[in-house]
């Protein structure tokens, strides 16, 4: 994948980025440059046109009070001062012949008939006999160039008896126009190369972290779940980001509990085995001894039928533990629950366990609030789960002592089972609800290590929680809490 991205570098997208990025800004440049050139160049024009119509303006000013006075010597002089001053400049003055009293020809230096003028001129001196002010520009072979002109009415007594003419050439403001231009076209250039490095470090702003995150992705996917990529940006990429460092701990997460898995499914097949080689043995053994005829005493023979018989109902236990293990292990099994009174399933394995309490001298002390505390659930594996905690109970008290069963109906449903047996070691306890977990006491040599673990199912499968409390020599308590019946269908009416 890398060398195929290395061998089509205008498929990157670096690449991609800068050159979009690039050429956008090339474009706005050059519509900037071109629209500000064009209202540089307006308003350059604009503003020797204003400079020329003040200057019409004067000369006609003068021109009128000339005319007035017939004053034709001094004005004579003054339009040829002025045009001294500026070379590039001619100052015409027509007559109007279509007027009443026409301006004195003496005042006059230019005709008409005396010369073929150009279409704008001719124009523009029309205008000026009609009273209006006319500005025109552009190229005259006439005149040798490009030349700008201005008409202004000579009005005398509400008459307009001649029009003033200024003709400039512009070849100067066109060299200004072209000096500026070059000026803002090497500003855009510097402006560009500037924005073209701003451009690489955007683009690689971008695509560097993209460029991490598609090698972690890659690490990820050859199952090095602790890669991190660690970017604190606060924008949709540090999001992305952040995202993939989460999908790296839930896969690594998800690893390790894959592993325990494959681990305890290890131990598991292995703790099977060993459990069942050991009746397997012995039914094994007193079979052939059976077969083979070497106990033919027939007491001793009924004495091996019946422990063939409980090894094979030990067996049977064991394999029906493991069943209903496993079943409320599948995240799909689900009980079927009904209103349950935890009361009277309490009475009955009290009831039950009455013979074997009285043997031992075992009292049970039973306190409830409430004659009735319902919870939803399954009756039966409600009992089970509490036959196992009391049957355990019982199984480590000592002799002529107390197993204490309190029920409380607060917010939840608190039950607890406390006896006043051995207790459990502290470096135990953390594993009482594991599979097979079985302590070295004498009281539980024939146990399975099942119990815990399927009462620990049964209590999760019933939305509930189960917490133990113990201390060596001084007992055992069980504690489970579930949700009451009236705050089930309070949380069923609400979702």
């Amino acid at each position: 994948m890398d060398k195929k991205l290395q061998g089509k570098p205008f498929n990157r997208l670096f690449f991609k980025v800068y050159i979009n990025y690039a050429l956008v800004l090339t474009l706005f440049a050059i519509l900037v440059g071109l629209i500000f050139m064009n209202l540089y160049e307006s308003a350059t024009m604009e503003n020797y046109r204003e400079k020329m119509l003040k200057q019409a303006i004067v000369v006609v000013k003068n021109l009128s009070k000339a005319i007035t006075n017939k004053e034709i010597v001094s004005y004579l002089d003054y339009q040829n001062n002025v045009q001294e001053m500026d070379d590039e400049t001619d100052i015409w003055t027509i007559s109007n012949p279509g007027a009443k009293n026409p301006m004195d020809k003496q005042f006059e230096n230019f005709s008409l008939e005396d010369v073929t003028l150009p279409k704008d001129f001719v124009t523009v001196v029309e205008k000026a006999f009609q009273g209006k002010h006319t500005n025109k520009s552009g190229y005259y072979e006439e005149l040798g160039g490009k030349n700008a002109i201005q008409g202004y009415p000579v009005i005398i007594n509400g008459e307009v008896v001649g029009a003033v003419l200024i003709s400039t050439e512009i070849k100067n403001q066109e060299e200004i126009i072209n000096s500026s231009t070059h000026l803002i076209f090497f500003s855009v250039g510097i402006a560009l190369s500037i924005s073209f490095i701003i451009a690489i470090l955007f683009a690689r702003g971008i695509t560097k972290p993209i460029t991490s995150m598609r090698s972690a992705a890659l690490l990820l996917a050859d199952g090095k779940y602790e890669t991190k990529l660690d970017l604190k940006r606060k924008d949709e990429i540090g999001d992305l980001a952040t995202t993939i460092d989460i999908l790296a701990d839930r896969l690594k997460e998800n690893e390790e509990e894959r592993q325990n898995r494959d681990q305890m499914r290890t131990d598991f097949f292995a703790n099977v085995s060993h459990e069942l080689r050991t009746p397997i043995t012995v039914v094994r053994a007193y079979t052939e001894m059976l077969v083979d005829g070497i106990v033919t005493d027939e007491e001793k023979v009924m004495q091996y039928h019946a422990k063939i018989l409980a090894e094979c109902k030990g067996m049977e236990r064991l394999v029906g533990d493991l069943l209903l293990l496993s079943k409320m292990q599948n995240p799909d099994f689900e009980v079927e629950k009904e209103p349950v009174n935890v009361v009277q399933i309490f009475d009955d394995l009290i009831r039950s366990f009455h013979p074997r309490c009285q043997d031992r001298q075992i009292e049970m002390i039973f306190t409830k609030e409430y004659p009735v505390c319902i919870m939803m659930g399954d009756y039966d594996r409600l009992k089970q789960m509490f036959l196992i905690i009391l049957d355990n109970a019982v199984k480590f008290s000592m002799n002529d002592s107390k197993i204490h069963i309190n029920i409380v109906k607060t917010d939840k449903l608190l039950i607890s089972v406390r006896d006043e047996g051995v207790g459990i070691a502290e470096d135990e306890l953390p594993y009482i609800f594991d599979k097979f977990y079985r302590s070295k006491l004498k009281q539980n040599e024939q146990g399975s290590g099942l119990g815990l673990a399927i009462a620990k199912q049964i209590s999760l499968k019933h939305d509930g929680e189960i917490m133990v409390k113990s201390e060596k020599g001084k007992g055992t308590e069980f504690v489970f809490t579930f949700q009451s019946l009236e705050n089930y269908v309070e949380e069923l009416d609400i979702s």
